[in-house]
């Protein structure tokens, strides 16, 4: 089983977004995601919640996760978005990143467009590397 890890500073938006995502789209049996934060917030952005509510997921009680070595190094792939020198690195670990704006405060249509442009990045990511559920 592959492990993505996706990160970014506060694991209340980009990171819930693009795990949520991943783990619809890419087969349980070969790959899952998972998400954490550098500086991790107490709950997901109320404008988050809402945007995926649209789209089906229910990130209400998403639990923010601190980013660590310890976490990172179980990951295959680490994603990053935004977290720039605070995320680690990792040997071995392949690493990309998503240089997506912030949706915290952001008006719903931003939000909704940085949403679609995570969407977009996960499908192009499980199309890739043929994780793509059956």
């Amino acid at each position: 089983m592959t492990a993505v890890l996706f990160a970014c500073v506060h694991n209340a938006g980009r990171s819930q977004m693009a795990a949520a995502w991943f783990n619809a789209l890419a087969d349980p049996a070969r790959a899952r995601g998972i998400s954490a934060g550098t500086d991790p917030g107490p709950r997901v952005h109320p404008e988050v919640v809402a945007v995926m509510d649209e789209a089906g997921f229910d990130l209400s009680g998403a639990p923010t996760t601190k980013l660590t070595p310890e976490l990172a190094a179980g990951a295959s792939m680490l994603i990053t978005m935004g977290c720039g020198d605070q995320c680690p690195v990792v040997p071995g670990v392949e690493r990309d990143d998503w240089p997506l704006e912030d949706p915290k405060g952001k008006p719903i249509e931003a939000v909704r467009a940085i949403r679609d442009e995570i969407r977009r990045r996960v499908q192009e990511l499980v199309e890739k590397q043929g994780w793509v559920r059956r």
